[in-house]
């Protein structure tokens, strides 16, 4: 089987969004990370490659630090890597990614499975999966928690669907997109060895040129959401005042009057 899990490295999830009066956003000093979510989809191809055979390749749109989430996905079991970075996709939306990541998965031939973490972390939007499916024209199983049965030979896969109303079974034909939740698997540590071999495997950048992205299509020019204006919110002020008492009841009584005084309650 060809599969292919599509990455994004993203802030860690300590990291705290900082805006400045002149509208610049920074995620400060924060260290970046693989997108969490996706750890759960690397995990899932692996272990389709372990059971059907095949190859699992890695792909992430993003500048060249993003090798560094790229070489982790290696350590975990994928095969190969490829980071996707043009000055072009600067300040592209999710839209925009959609495009770039469906031009590099059709590089790559006859693929039968796309797998994407739920969402990342820093965008939240979870968009991603669903416009790479609608451009590719494939059936998208977004949420998936669980993989029942997948047959190479009749081209099919059933998985059973996380949603907020309760499970659902579906069933479609490959090739086919899909988004993972957390309940899937598990995801392993690199060993030791694909630590080593990740480190010294070398990793391809393709332009906008090498996938045929359109120009029209990425950047911030291009985006169909534009941010008009960011600005940093009020500081939160606060007053603290002790209730005093001869005892616990009288206490509890002074705070339900200043309750009510207020209409709290």
């Amino acid at each position: 089987m060809n599969i292919v899990v599509c990455t994004k490295q993203v802030p860690d999830t300590a990291a705290t969004l900082k805006v400045d009066e002149q509208s610049n956003v920074s995620w400060g000093d924060a260290p970046l990370v693989i997108n969490p979510w996706d750890e759960y989809a690397i995990e899932e191809g692996i272990r389709l490659k372990e059971k059907f055979g095949g190859k699992v390749t890695v792909l992430s749109v993003g500048p060249e630090q993003a090798k560094e989430a790229l070489k982790q996905a290696v350590a975990m079991g994928c095969d190969e890597a490829q980071l996707i970075s043009d000055p072009a996709f600067d300040g592209s939306d999710a839209l925009a990614t959609t495009h770039i990541l469906a031009q590099a998965i059709k590089k790559l031939g006859d693929v039968d499975v796309i797998i994407f973490g739920k969402q990342a972390i820093d965008g939240d939007t979870g968009l991603v999966p669903a416009g790479v499916a609608r451009r590719l024209g494939w059936p998208l199983l977004s949420y998936v928690a669980k993989i029942d049965e997948l047959d190479p030979a009749t081209r099919s896969i059933k998985v059973t669907r996380s949603l907020e109303q309760g499970r659902q079974s579906i069933a479609s034909q490959l090739p086919v997109v899909i988004s993972v939740v957390k309940e899937i698997n598990e995801p392993r540590y690199p060993s030791f060895m694909n630590i080593r071999k990740a480190s010294k495997l070398p990793i391809p950048t393709l332009d906008a040129a090498a996938i045929g992205a359109d120009a029209a299509k990425v950047g911030r020019a291009n985006a169909a959401a534009q941010w008009v204006k960011t600005f940093p919110l009020p500081a939160r002020t606060g007053n603290v005042e002790l209730i005093a008492g001869d005892s616990p009841q009288a206490i509890a009584a002074a705070l339900a009057d200043k309750l009510m005084a207020e209409k709290v309650i």
